[in-house]
This record gives structure tokens, C-alpha cells and sequence, in this order.
């Protein structure tokens, strides 16, 4: 039986109430030091002159990263549209990592052309990613060239406008598939989803703003007690997916249906032209 801790924290505001980064080289953990080495090497190898900067993101880089369990997601800044750089390395890369490493759950390389970051009229999720949840570990910190964010309907669209294709890619994925590495993949990635989708759908309400789990889960549960238990559900799912995909499926067209009819009369209020990235 899974247990879900009450791990994880808010992101801390200023007295303005923008969003403020929490991450640190000196916050990560040694168990990490040499994956983050090693991820920071495999990206000036393959990249060379292309690579503008490296950053760690997510629970590592603010010190809440847990042995075996957390992931290590890295974000690679290229000076070149990266269609135009030779990435076929990734794949194999993050399987040597994985490999090799037992200290994370899973290391994630991710390409991302320094001109389309640096394009911030609309919200974007990578600089808001880079500005509030990452670590710059090589080359220049794009931080100061990003705009500050609030936790507002700009964040939360980020986290509903696409809710219902996420949750129908993943029943799509789930179908008729025996690959266990895909349906457990699968799980984890849309249970993720839907918890912060459920945080998204009072944070115009709570002005919080967190992508850790078990925050998430309890401030909607505020809000809908009757769904509690199947948010509960979604993240013991989360953190421990499951390789049923029928149960997943069910349990998707049964709280995912829900939380699509949810998120929908949110964007009725918010955005009832569904842009995919408001204006910040």
C-alpha cells in the first residue's frame, strides 16, 4: 500500500506576490553531485559551441530531492534552432544515465532554442520554469533576462487549457499497449498532470502556487472535499504508478471526466477563448 507523505512546500512570494526561486547549487544533495556532472558533460560533448546553458530543475535543485524517487529533469539552452541540431543522442544518454545511476528515479534531457525563451510576451512554461524552479549549472543564468511571475490564471491556463487532450493522449497510449516501462510511464506522467491541474483550479482562489504533490492534493481537497479521496488516489498513483492499464483507464474517464468538466467552466470564467498562452 502506498502512504503519501506530506512532503513539499509552497513557493515562496515577495511582497508583490511574484514567485521567488528557492533552487541552489548549495541546496543539492551529494548523493546528486556526480549525475548533475556527468548530464552537464554529456550536453557540452554533444552540443558543443550550440549549447548556451544548463540548468537542473525541480525538487533537486531545492533540496527536497529524494533518493531513488525524485527525477532529475535538466533543461539544455541551445544557440541554434534546435531542428537544426543533431539530438539523437538523448535517448541513449539518459538510458546510460539511468543505468548507471540509482539515485533518481529517471534523468530527462530537454532542447530549447534561446530565442524562443527569451520571447516572453505570453506565458510560457520553460522560462517560467528557468525563473522559479531551476539552477543554471553551466553558462550564462538566463534568470535575470525572464520576467517575474505570479501564481494567477496566467500559471493556472498553463495547467487546464490542455487537460482534456492530456488526459485523452493518455487513454490513446493506454490502449491495447503491454509495454509495462510505457504504461508505468504513462501513469505517473498524467497522475503528475492531474494534480496540478487540480491546484490550477483554485489558484486564482489561493494565489499559491506549488508543483509538488502533496501541497497540491491538499489545497484542492479544501475546495472539493467530496473528490479527496480520488485526488488521494492520484497521487498514490503519481508516486507509485501502477502497471494496469484498465485501471488507470477507468480511473481516468471517472476523476479525469470530472476534472475535465472542471477545468472547462475554469476557462469559461478565465479564458473562454482557450488560448493556449495568455499574456502575461
Amino acid at each position: 500500500m502506498t502512504h503519501i507523505k506530506n512532503i513539499g512546500r509552497f513557493c515562496l512570494t515577495d511582497d508583490n506576490g511574484y514567485i521567488l526561486n528557492d533552487s541552489s547549487l548549495k541546496k543539492i544533495q551529494p548523493e546528486f553531485f556526480a549525475m548533475v556532472e556527468e548530464v552537464t558533460e554529456y550536453y557540452q560533448t554533444h552540443l558543443g559551441l550550440d549549447l548556451h546553458s544548463v540548468y537542473i530543475r525541480g525538487s533537486v535543485p531545492r533540496g527536497l530531492g529524494i533518493n531513488s524517487v525524485s527525477d532529475l529533469d535538466t533543461i539544455a539552452i541551445t544557440n541554434k534552432e534546435t531542428n537544426d541540431i543533431d539530438l539523437k543522442w538523448a535517448d541513449k544518454a539518459e538510458q546510460e544515465l539511468n543505468s548507471k545511476y540509482n539515485c533518481v528515479n529517471g534523468v530527462e534531457f530537454s532542447f530549447y532554442y534561446i530565442e524562443d525563451v527569451l520571447e516572453t510576451v505570453n506565458f510560457s512554461i520553460i522560462p517560467f520554469m528557468i525563473k522559479t524552479h531551476s539552477v543554471c549549472v553551466f553558462g550564462e543564468d538566463l534568470n535575470v533576462h525572464l520576467p517575474n511571475y505570479k501564481a494567477d490564471k496566467t500559471l493556472g491556463n498553463e495547467h487546464l487549457v490542455n487537460l482534456r487532450n492530456q488526459i485523452e493522449r493518455a487513454k490513446e497510449d493506454l490502449y491495447d499497449n503491454d509495454d509495462i516501462e510505457d504504461i508505468l510511464d504513462c501513469c505517473g506522467w498524467i497522475m503528475k498532470i492531474i494534480v496540478r491541474a487540480g491546484l490550477a483550479l483554485v489558484i486564482e482562489k489561493e494565489n499559491k502556487y506549488t508543483r509538488d504533490l502533496f501541497p497540491a492534493f491538499e489545497i484542492f481537497s479544501k475546495y472539493y472535499p467530496e473528490k479527496e479521496s480520488e485526488m488521494k488516489q492520484a497521487v498514490k498513483y503519481a508516486i507509485n504508478p501502477i502497471e494496469n492499464a484498465n485501471e488507470i483507464k477507468d480511473f481516468l474517464d471517472d476523476m479525469g471526466g470530472w476534472m475535465v468538466s472542471e477545468s472547462e467552466k475554469w476557462l469559461q470564467v478565465h479564458n473562454p477563448k482557450k488560448v493556449s498562452n495568455m499574456n502575461l
